[in-house]
């Protein structure tokens, strides 16, 4: 029996992680309604004040889950972390190079912290949270290993995809197809995680 609604809400105005959501979605095949925020003509913001991807993701799902009542949301806080720079620019990393930060500006921004810097190592992470009628329900967590490049590479992904650097396929993120990236990513492994939760708890075709 599902315990939890089949109306699933992504609530992120990011188009290139919904994009990514919906895929891994659909190809899980569950028997749920996936709608974004531009779909619902949701326009309302909410700030992120968190210290913490997980706080920040835990926020924003309960702030949208009490806009749309009902419906289960998911969102998520992402962010890369540099080893040598202490984790930064981690919950900044969407606005490191300020207010009317670009991914363009923030790489930049990135690789001149760097510099010449020969330990390049660094993360992605992801937590991603799902929340309904104002309450966390649960909370998931995903991160891959690479490092940074000092030139971009690639025209795909987003953020610092051209600079994440993915060894095992010697390319980075902006290199690789959607589907490559969401076997691999750390969205895809913490949504995944979220996935096989939602067959125990939503899809009544076990």
């Amino acid at each position: 029996m599902s315990n939890l609604p089949k109306k699933l809400l992504i609530a992120t105005k990011n188009q290139g992680k919904v994009k990514e959501i919906i895929v891994l979605l659909k190809n899980a095949n569950l028997d749920i309604d996936v709608k974004s925020l531009s779909d619902l003509k949701i326009y309302d913001d909410y700030e992120e004040t968190g210290k913490t991807f997980k706080a920040n993701a835990i926020g924003k799902s309960q702030f949208y889950s009490k806009l749309e009542p009902n419906r289960l949301i998911i969102a998520d806080d992402s962010g890369l972390m540099v080893d040598v720079l202490g984790g930064e620019p981690g919950v900044y990393s969407a606005r490191y190079s300020g207010i009317k930060a670009t991914d363009k500006k923030n790489n930049e921004k990135l690789l001149k912290e760097l510099g010449n810097c020969e330990d390049r190592t660094a993360k992605f992470k992801t937590v991603v949270s799902i929340s309904l009628n104002g309450k966390l329900i649960k909370t998931f967590e995903g991160e891959v290993k690479g490092k940074i490049l000092t030139t971009p590479r690639g025209n795909s992904g987003f953020g610092y995809d051209p600079l994440f650097y993915y060894t095992p396929l010697k390319k980075t993120f902006a290199e690789l197809s959607i589907e490559i990236k969401n076997d691999i990513s750390h969205r895809a492994k913490a949504v995944k995680r979220m996935i096989a939760y939602f067959r125990t708890t939503i899809n009544d075709k076990q």
